[in-house]
């Protein structure tokens, strides 16, 4: 009862400073929004130290201490803009930001998803995701999204409350395969993200920095058994503190008749659009994940 009665306190509070955003000006919210991340920077060390860890199997090579702790610091800041930008948009209707956000190569989706078998959105924790999410009414075409609950009851409330508000819908990993066959049979988009460790038995191993990553397999099994098209879609933050979904070209299958060895080499292009987008933006990747975490049998 103590827990439940906290956790009321702490979701009522949240709401709460989300009303209270809605009062400030754009600006105002960003300023908030860093000096959050910058109370996390400094606060959650073990999540600091993951994302030092991380930047510098990345980048440690090319760049120097100062430079990654500098990288680490811009990467909770823009995770706290995030947040707030997230609970701001709680009250009113999440459609609200859409003037906000502005949106290049919608061509490359009218291209996919013309060919009448729905489209696979390669994505990732990149960017304001969940803005991303709310900016497919801008594309369209229907979107579903899968996703798994957030660890946190009250956070996973919050975020639920904003992605039903958005208009999209929600496929649970658990149910995944079937659900998002449905959904392009709908003629629907079905945004996976397509960034974060997994374990052998799920994943294959693909090079991500230079550095072997397990990485689902999912999308490209999915893609390969409906033929399906796979467009990369991310969003990114701008300096006038707006933001910018970019659509890029759908990545051709493989053209083996190995099918383990496609789904590997498939996998392995879908893994390289994510980084390359993440060395342009490196600040605005969620780098506090242990991405490398699962390893090959022959490093354990």
């Amino acid at each position: 009862m103590t827990a439940r009665w906290a956790g009321g306190i702490i979701e009522g509070s949240l709401l709460g400073l989300a009303r209270f955003l809605r009062l400030l000006p754009f600006s105002t919210i960003e300023w908030v929004g860093r000096r959050l991340g910058d109370l996390a920077y400094y606060a959650l060390l073990r999540r600091r130290a993951v994302a030092r860890e991380n930047l510098t199997l990345a980048f440690g090579h090319d760049r120097s201490p100062e430079e990654l702790e500098g990288l680490c610091r811009q990467t909770f800041q823009h995770l706290g803009m995030t947040s707030v930008e997230v609970l701001r948009f709680l009250f009113p209707s999440p459609t609200f930001p859409l003037s906000r956000i502005r949106v290049e190569g919608l061509d490359h989706l009218r291209f996919a998803m013309d060919r009448g078998k729905g489209a696979l959105l390669l994505t990732a924790h990149f960017g304001n995701w969940e803005l991303l999410a709310a900016a497919h009414v801008l594309s369209g075409y229907p979107l579903s999204v899968v996703a798994r609950p957030m660890d946190s009851p009250i956070l996973n409330r919050l975020v639920t409350r904003f992605r039903e508000g958005s208009g999209f819908e929600i496929i649970g990993k658990r149910r995944a395969l079937a659900e998002v066959i449905d959904a392009l049979r709908r003629q629907r988009m079905v945004a996976i993200l397509l960034d974060q460790n997994v374990t052998r038995r799920e994943g294959v191993f693909v090079p991500f920095f230079g550095r072997a990553a397990s990485t689902s397999k999912g999308l490209a099994l999915l893609a390969l058994r409906t033929k399906a098209p796979v467009v990369p879609i991310f969003i990114r933050r701008e300096a006038d503190g707006g933001h910018r979904v970019f659509v890029e070209p759908e990545i051709p299958p493989p053209r083996t008749e190995d099918r383990t060895k496609d789904i590997t080499a498939f996998t392995a292009a879908f893994t390289r659009c994510v980084e390359e987008t993440i060395r342009r933006w490196p600040e605005q990747w969620f780098w506090v994940h242990r991405r490398w975490r699962t390893r090959p049998a022959h490093e354990v």
